[in-house]
C-alpha cells in the first residue's frame, strides 16, 4: 500500500492507521517513505517511526527469548534432535533481528541525525541509534555492537544533559534505557547502573526515585 502513495500527509494516515491495525510492518514502510522523502521529521513522524520499528523489533526479541529458553530446556533433557531444529530456527529469528536492526540504523545514521536541528531531536535520534544497537547486541557475538551502543548513549546523554531540562520525558526515557544497558549488557552491578539516571536526569532537589524504581521493573 505505501508504495502507492505518493503525499507525506497520505503515508502518515497510513501509518496511523496501519498502527490503529496492528501491521506494524506495513507501518514501516509507510514511515520509511516518509523519511525518504522528508528526513527532517515532525515530533508526530517521529513518533510514528518509533513505535512502528519498536513493535517490529519487540515481536522478534520476544520470539528470540522464548525459543532461547525452549532451547535450554531441551538441553537439560539431552535431546539433541530438538536443539538442531531449535538452533537452526533461532539463528532464523537472529537474521530477522539484524536486518531491523540495520534498517532503522541505517536511516539513522544517512537520514535522519544529519538533518535533526534541535538538541530534542538529537537526543531522541542517538537515544534510538543506541537502543537499536542494544538490541542487536542481545543477539550478535562480539562486543562491537555494544561498544557502538555506549558511545550513542553516551553522546544522547551529553545533548540531553546540554539542551533538555533534568524532568524532560525524552532526557528521563533516555537515563531509564542507559541503565538497563548497563545493568543487561554491561553486566554492571545493580548500584552502579541506578547512578548513571541519577548523574543524568535528577537534582538532589528532586524526588524521582519512587518513579525511576517502578520503572526499572520492566526494561524497555
Amino acid at each position: 500500500m505505501a508504495d502507492k502513495l505518493d503525499s507525506i500527509e497520505d503515508l502518515v494516515f497510513m501509518a496511523k492507521l496501519t498502527e490503529q491495525a496492528e501491521r506494524y510492518d506495513e507501518m514501516v514502510k509507510c514511515m520509511k517513505k516518509v523519511v525518504q522523502k522528508k528526513p527532517d521529521l515532525t515530533v508526530e513522524e517521529r513518533n510514528l517511526l518509533s513505535v512502528a520499528f519498536k513493535n517490529v523489533i519487540g515481536s522478534r526479541r520476544a520470539s528470540w527469548r522464548i525459543v532461547t529458553s525452549i532451547e535450554l530446556k531441551e538441553q537439560s533433557k539431552g535431546n539433541d534432535r530438538h536443539v538442531t531444529f531449535i538452533q537452526s530456527y533461532r539463528a532464523q529469528v537472529e537474521k530477522e533481528l539484524a536486518e531491523i536492526c540495520q534498517d532503522i540504523l541505517g536511516l539513522l545514521e544517512k537520514e535522519l541525525i544529519p538533518t535533526a536541528t534541535t538538541g530534542e531531536s538529537k537526543t531522541f535520534l542517538y537515544k534510538m541509534k543506541a537502543d537499536y544497537h542494544r538490541y542487536f547486541a542481545e543477539t550478535a557475538p562480539g562486543e562491537e555492537q555494544k561498544e557502538l551502543a555506549l558511545a550513542a548513549y553516551t553522546t544522547a546523554s551529553e545533548i540531553a544533559t546540554s539542551s533538555l531540562a533534568p524532568t524532560h520525558p525524552i532526557r528521563l526515557g533516555l537515563a531509564l534505557n542507559f541503565s538497563v544497558f548497563h545493568f543487561e549488557i554491561r553486566k554492571k552491578k545493580q548500584k552502579r547502573v541506578f547512578n548513571w539516571p541519577r548523574r543524568l536526569s535528577m537534582k538532589p532537589s528532586l524526588s524521582l526515585t519512587p518513579w525511576m524504581r517502578r520503572a526499572t521493573k520492566k526494561a524497555p
